[in-house]
């Protein structure tokens, strides 16, 4: 399957992260994630109705089962088993309902997710974003689950749903059990027919959705893309936005809507996969138990039979809008996913795209004519895109940039394509798509693009064709589809001679797949108990001569994947001051090259090596497999230790970062929360943590030289006061020879000592920021908490903050998201220090800015009514049942887990830190909530700043109505 959905499924991903923040970070994003403010991810997928009306997707059931497979559970009656493919066995209803089971014991939790075969591709006219909007209204509930996220936060489970142009899906992933799995189908069941589709919810979610569609123009890059599809089809669905025009939102009627639900949410157009641990006979009777009594409906799906007819001639779109970066794009149109060529397509586009080896990098980026670029492919159903652009800061031409880009992509009959370009393309999307294929909770998600398109084996038989791509067969790709009067970009040229691109028909997926049966099934890993008491009693930790310390906690893994986390501590406040940017920079030069490999050479050998690596000056991540974890290790090593930090990639590093600046200057998120932050931690200039403005870090990275980065490496980067962790499928004795033999001898180079950050008393604040021609508003707000993480009204605070917005069933959800649709994100969040007593409890919201009053009210209103009421009896029990329950899902994860292992050993901690702070969460009640709440929490210290187009929604709210937005969180 191509990058952008192997990627999509393994999200949320923390590469881009800021190593500093990494491991800290990562053992907050399964909290994050249920507590609605994580990325909702792109609305670009592939699904779609059978290629029949009525006709199943799937392949007839074989008579003899393959060589791979299990042993099979018994077959429920009313039920056949179909086939089986790597692990993943498919059976059939007689209604119709595709079910694959996807068993893996090496994990604690399970996924049970659902794919609709219908997207916006199936909408009709005034229907627009009527799929999406579908996808909202399945969360309001249905006779037996009439709270659906109250439900699910009970439970501690992840979830979401999204839309894209073929498929919509759902997904809840929990820790398994057999109540927990009856649950969930029953939940699936009842909503496929039974959902309440009322006109009630339809008037307060059709604002949230509003606010969604709102919150996405606020970006140029997306709202440039939407235009480019838009110009490129001419009648085809997949040139309209997922989420639909705002008139269709706003005055979709609920008899359209509800009919539109009762024709495509039935079993015979939808596919059920369970994931992870279950018992799959019990799995299967429950299936038959929850889905077999459904009828299989008399209709037949109407077929969608638009064909885009081949472009004539090179199209092109301007779009004008504040903003401070500017951007060039050209979209091409390819194949259908399913057709042979696009493995060949695939390769084309990554070879292009990569950064740091892809064309585009070099031929735009290196020489300084953007700052950087960006490509992607779209695999759908039916014929889709290929869509590539730059960014360009407004000190460079844009011509420049613009004629670059299309040479290269236009390019390839001067400069064919390489042997050696093919391998290490092909290398990458293989690797990624091994890693998904470690990943089941990824993989059950992943199944449902490849049953858009067509049939859920494609995800194997797309694999199996990108092992066998050659150059001429890019070169071919390349050449067919790559071409002037094939592109759509910033404006209109005619040609007297056109040379168009054919597209390919949709090839016939059923002939295809005849008799496939796939590569071996990936290995699987143990079943692991992800309690502290375990994971403490399995982890061995060890000090080097030098003083690092290691964490290591061994265990088998689906696919033999493993997380290394490594940790520097290194200055002190004396030191370390006015050096912020030169040692930030410093941090973001490792991994552009070393004394011995290139950047370029870097990357292809962590590619060769299987390993996803983030290295900077306070350390590093590495997510591989095992027997690649030895020499991951050894490179990162020389990349810590050895940088080149050569002039070429400092220059492009300084562009790129000014040009990441000046992007946020009138982005209302970056600044609300950047005055919010300046107001509650108001460091000196100078100062390590110093909140500097966009024109103040513009003005330090111009003036800051190449001597002042080396010079931070030079007198501060070293290991005596390190750590490491590492968790999954690797041998400890092993890692323990090579840790001290990679970083035994490397002494810090100077004294070490906390920089300590102290509790301010600071008064409340309220402020409104400008932000012209931005159509979606942000709030943040919180108040400075004088606690430590270790103080024993701490837990107390942790559960109060999950019952008032840490969660999308918590009140300031209920209330401004639920009940009054004036947002699609809302929530807040506490964290303390472990070293200082020094908190931060914060909330946030994105509105439409005609509804800032009604939200910055609600949202006070909310704090008043918990200070003054607190919570009741059956909200704390509710409130500590998913509480725990989302801890332990986190722990499931081996990145999160290593990043905690690092970081406890920082505090000097263990797993029963964990423990004993479950145990006093358990044992709170709710006059203990209350009374902690009041102590630490006030109104008088609480700050609010609001970004948003507050001057032009003034003399727009009397014409425009209400507002608000594609994926449930």
């Amino acid at each position: 399957m191509s990058k952008m959905t192997v990627r999509k499924a393994l999200a949320p991903s923390l590469r881009s992260m800021p190593l500093s923040r990494l491991a800290a970070l990562r053992s907050l994003v399964p909290v994050l994630i249920l507590a609605g403010v994580a990325s909702p991810p792109l609305s670009f997928a592939a699904n779609a109705p059978a290629a029949a009306p009525g006709a199943s997707t799937a392949s007839k059931p074989d008579a003899s089962r393959p060589a791979d497979a299990v042993s099979a559970p018994a077959v429920p009656a009313g039920m056949s088993r179909v086939t089986s493919v790597e692990g993943i066995t498919e059976y059939r209803l007689a209604n119709g309902l595709q079910v694959l089971l996807l068993p893996d014991p090496s994990v604690d939790t399970a996924t049970v997710a659902i794919t609709y075969r219908v997207g916006s591709r199936n909408e009709g006219y005034g229907e627009s974003g009527m799929a999406h909007l579908l996808e909202h209204m399945l969360f309001k509930g249905s006779p037996r689950h009439r709270d659906v996220k109250g439900e699910i936060q009970a439970r501690g489970a992840r979830f979401n749903g999204s839309t894209s142009n073929d498929r919509t899906n759902y997904y809840e992933t929990f820790p398994a059990s057999e109540a927990n799995l009856t649950w969930a189908i029953d939940l699936e069941s009842d909503r496929m027919l039974h959902s309440f589709v009322a006109k009630k919810d339809l008037d307060s979610e059709m604002t949230v959705v509003r606010n969604e569609f709102e919150s996405g123009e606020n970006s140029p890059y997306g709202i440039l893309r939407e235009r480019v599809a838009a110009t490129a089809y001419l009648w085809h669905g997949y040139g309209r936005a997922v989420i639909g025009a705002r008139s269709d939102i706003e005055n979709v009627p609920i008899e359209r809507l509800q009919a539109f639900y009762r024709l495509y949410y039935q079993p015979d157009n939808a596919t059920l996969v369970i994931a992870g641990r279950f018992d799959p006979a019990m799995a299967l009777k429950l299936v038959a138990r929850h889905f077999g009594p459904m009828p299989r409906p008399a209709r037949a799906l109407p077929a969608t039979y638009t064909v885009e007819p081949t472009q004539d001639g090179e199209r092109t779109v301007t779009l004008r809008r504040v903003g401070d970066v500017q951007l060039v794009s050209a979209l091409y149109h390819i194949p259908p996913g399913p057709d042979p060529e696009y493995a060949a397509v695939d390769v084309l586009v990554e070879l292009l795209s990569n950064v740091p080896t892809g064309r585009l990098q070099k031929a735009l980026v290196v020489p300084g004519k953007a700052s950087f670029v960006f490509g992607s492919e779209r695999q759908l159903r039916e014929a889709g895109y290929a869509y590539f652009g730059a960014s360009v800061p407004q000190s460079l031409p844009l011509d420049a940039a613009r004629a670059a880009l299309l040479a290269t992509l236009e390019g390839f009959a001067a400069n064919p394509v390489t042997d050696e370009e093919v391998q290490r393309a092909r290398t990458r999307l293989l690797n990624e798509t091994e890693m998904l294929m470690a990943d089941s909770r990824a993989l059950a998600l992943a199944l449902s693009e490849t049953v858009a398109m067509g049939d859920w084996r494609m995800m194997f038989l797309h694999r199996d064709r990108l092992k066998k791509v050659t150059a001429e067969d890019v070169q071919r790709a390349a050449l067919r589809y790559l071409k002037t009067s094939n592109r759509t970009v910033g404006e209109f040229i005619p040609t007297q001679s056109p040379d168009r691109a054919e597209i390919p028909p949709v090839p016939d997926v059923a002939a295809m797949l005849q008799g496939y049966r796939g590569d071996t099934a990936t290995a699987q890993g143990e079943a692991f108990d992800p309690t502290p008491a375990n994971i403490e009693a399995r982890t061995k930790r060890v000090t080097l001569p030098n003083g690092m310390t290691l964490a290591l906690m061994p265990k088998k893994t689906r696919g033999g994947t493993v997380v290394a986390d490594i940790g520097l501590r290194w200055g002190d406040e004396q030191t370390k001051s006015g050096r912020a940017t030169a040692c930030g920079m410093a941090s973001a030069m490792l991994m552009r090259g070393t004394e011995f490999h290139s950047r370029e050479q870097l990357a292809n050998e962590f590619t060769r090596l299987k390993a996803s690596v983030g290295v900077g000056a306070e350390g590093g991540s590495i997510e591989t497999v095992r027997d690649s974890l030895p020499a991951a290790l050894r490179l990162a090593a020389e990349v810590l230790r050895h940088p080149a930090f050569a002039e070429s990639e400092f220059q492009q590093l300084r562009l790129s970062s000014l040009a990441s600046i000046e992007s946020q200057k009138n982005e209302p998120g970056a600044l609300a929360g950047l005055t919010l932050r300046r107001h509650l931690e108001p460091f000196p200039a100078e100062h390590w943590y110093y909140n500097a403005t966009p024109e103040e870090r513009i003005a330090r990275l111009k003036n800051l030289t190449l001597d002042e980065v080396k010079q931070c490496y030079r007198d501060f980067i070293g290991a005596s006061h390190a750590e490491m962790a590492v968790v999954g499928d690797f041998d400890p004795d092993e890692i323990t020879r090579l840790a001290g033999e990679l970083f035994g001898d490397w002494k810090t180079p100077a004294p070490y000592t906390r920089i300590a950050v102290p509790y301010r008393t600071v008064g409340g604040m309220d402020q409104l920021i400008e932000t012209p021609d931005k159509a979606n508003a942000v709030l943040r707000g919180g108040m400075a908490v004088p606690i430590r993480d270790d103080d024993p009204d701490y837990p107390a605070l942790v559960l109060a903050n999950y019952l008032l917005g840490g969660n999308s069933a918590a009140r300031l959800s209920a209330r401004i998201r639920e009940q009054a649709g004036l947002s699609y994100s809302v929530g807040s969040s506490m964290t303390a220090s472990s070293f200082d007593r020094k908190g931060d409890f914060s909330v946030y919201a994105i509105f439409a800015p005609q509804n800032r009053a009604r939200v910055d009210g609600l949202v006070k209103e909310e704090l008043r009514r918990a200070l003054a009421e607190g919570f009741t009896r059956e909200e704390v029990e509710t409130g500590k049942k998913g509480l725990l329950q989302a801890r332990q899902v986190a722990r499931n994860s081996d990145s999160a887990l290593a990043g905690r292992l690092l970081t406890y050993q920082v505090i000097g901690r263990t797993m029963a830190w964990d423990q004993q702070l479950e145990k006093r969460i358990a044992a709170l009640t709710p006059q203990q909530v209350l009374d902690t709440m009041r102590k630490y929490w006030s109104l008088d210290r609480y700050s609010v700043v609001e970004a948003g187009d507050f001057k032009s929604s003034v003399a727009a709210a009397g014409s425009s109505g209400s507002s608000n937005a594609n994926n449930v969180r």
